[in-house]
């Protein structure tokens, strides 16, 4: 138990700390609020429910992986590097295949919701 809590504790200092210094990081997260407010009245079920909020949830968790990738890369090379580039490039492109799930997963439960 005790090192449940101490992950418990350093995962919320680290998604603080993200929220402190990300904008991304709040955008999406103000998404998920919004997510979690609009599921109810959006899906058929729960388990349709489970999956609007799990797509949402996806785009931060890629989101906080990118930063944590971007934030390192600053620190290992401060200076510009190619290298580095295409490692946060990569990281980045994640980050909207991810959106796009999500966007994909929304927009088919809101034409559900809206034709059917």
């Amino acid at each position: 138990m005790k090192r449940l809590f101490y992950a418990w504790f350093n995962s919320m200092r680290g998604l603080r700390d993200a929220f402190g210094s990300e904008e991304a990081v709040r955008q999406e997260l103000m998404l998920l609020a919004a997510g979690i407010v609009l599921t109810p009245f959006v899906a058929g079920s729960a388990s349709h429910g489970a999956l609007l909020i799990g797509v949402l949830l996806l785009v931060l968790t890629v989101e906080l992986l990118n930063t944590a990738i971007e934030k390192l890369s600053d620190h290992v090379a401060p200076e510009r590097h190619e290298a580095i580039r295409y490692v946060k490039d990569v990281g980045s492109a994640a980050v909207l295949c991810s959106i796009l799930i999500a966007a994909l997963v929304w927009g088919a439960a809101l034409i559900d919701h809206i034709f059917i």
